[in-house]
């Protein structure tokens, strides 16, 4: 199945509520190290979360802004944050695969500085068709996009050239290449990745995960 046919099949799968998907096998990678409050090569402090920060059942997911996989799952991982608001958090991970998805990376940087990093994603997804053309990024329409989006854009061009912006990135591209990261996305639950990828399978492991703290507390 090519990537164009996962996309169209993937976001079927979020209006059938996680239904389908194609079942894709993990590559083999290093064993990663269980998540902890100082961070990790799955979790750093600087990581961007969506959800309660003391939620149970921990979400990371390995992406790319020009990714269409990822752009097809982002309402899947909607539904599943509010269907269990309390219980879950998602930590995103910078992954820049696709040429120009480094700039992309540092205008949700900026935007995370102006307390609009939520709906920038939205929009740079939901857009996604519009920016992200392989081989021929525009960037310049990325940030419109995202000055639409309600940011400020004199001050997110200046805040996307901080060292600290530059710094993330580095340290998000170091922690993908030690933990062996060659597609996106990529999901780990609770520090565990799912055996299969696609949409019910990550489902059904965060449930399981749910479940099993909700039964140890």
């Amino acid at each position: 199945m090519n990537r164009r046919t996962f996309v169209a099949s993937t976001a079927a799968a979020a209006l059938l509520a996680f239904g389908g998907g194609a079942a894709w096998y993990r590559a083999s990678r290093p064993e990663t190290a269980p998540l902890s409050a100082e961070g990790d090569r799955l979790v750093r402090p600087h990581s961007p979360v969506i959800g309660p920060a003391e939620a149970p059942v921990t979400l990371v997911e390995f992406f790319d802004p020009s990714c269409e996989a990822c752009r097809a799952f982002h309402p899947i991982l909607g539904q599943i944050l509010s269907r269990y608001p309390e219980n879950l958090r998602l930590v995103l991970r910078y992954t820049p695969l696709h040429e120009g998805s480094d700039e992309a990376v540092r205008i949700l940087e900026a935007a995370r500085r102006q307390d609009r990093f939520e709906a920038v994603l939205d929009a740079l997804f939901e857009r996604q068709p519009e920016w992200a053309i392989h081989g021929a990024p525009d960037l310049g329409k990325a940030w419109e996009i995202a000055g639409a989006a309600g940011i400020d854009l004199a001050q997110a061009r200046r805040d996307a050239a901080l060292p600290e912006v530059k710094a993330v990135l580095d340290r998000d591209v170091a922690d993908l290449r030690e933990v062996g990261i060659q597609k996106t996305p990529t999901f780990f639950v609770n520090g565990k990745e799912p055996a299969e990828f696609g949409p019910q399978p990550l489902y059904e492991a965060i449930v399981t995960e749910i479940e099993r703290t909700t039964t140890a507390s």
